[in-house]
């Protein structure tokens, strides 16, 4: 018998959260669990995810291995670092996993970088106005950007 930590999707149509259980791996996806370990809402922005942390270590402990999303998950919030550093024997008495999961920007190239300039641009203080403007408009023509200004 396989134990797997994976998620279980509960919620309203196009509302979904998901509890985070620990199952049998021949069972169904939203069947029988064994243990509930946490929730995951992925609706919030930033995402949250509620653990509780000693019963995902006792059952790592026991050999239950994460699914591939959970594993993600758990990189995310820091929580498999912590796991391999207990293995090792370190102290991790003062590391903290993170509840919240912060989406990565996920812009591109070009896009990227005229957005980081327009954000530089709106970061400076704006003594002079007409200087601060050109300058923004020229870091955007760097950039590639095809931003245009009034």
């Amino acid at each position: 018998m396989s134990v797997k930590i994976r998620l279980r999707r509960m919620g309203a149509k196009k509302r979904p959260y998901y509890r985070i259980v620990v199952a049998d791996s021949r069972s169904p996806r939203d069947g029988r669990f064994i243990e509930n370990l946490g929730h995951y809402h992925p609706i919030f922005k930033p995402a949250r995810i509620e653990l509780h942390e000693d019963k995902v270590y006792d059952w790592l402990k026991k050999g239950a291995l994460p699914t591939d999303s959970v594993n993600s998950l758990f990189r995310k919030i820091g929580l498999m670092e912590k796991w391999h550093l207990m293995k090792k024997g370190e102290d991790v008495s003062t590391m903290e996993i993170r509840t919240e999961i912060i989406e990565k920007d996920r812009l591109k190239g070009k896009a990227k970088q005229a957005a980081k300039a327009k954000a530089e641009a709106a970061a400076q203080p704006a003594t002079e106005e007409a200087p601060a403007e050109e300058a923004a408009e020229e870091k955007i023509e760097e950039a590639g950007g095809e931003e245009k200004t009034e």
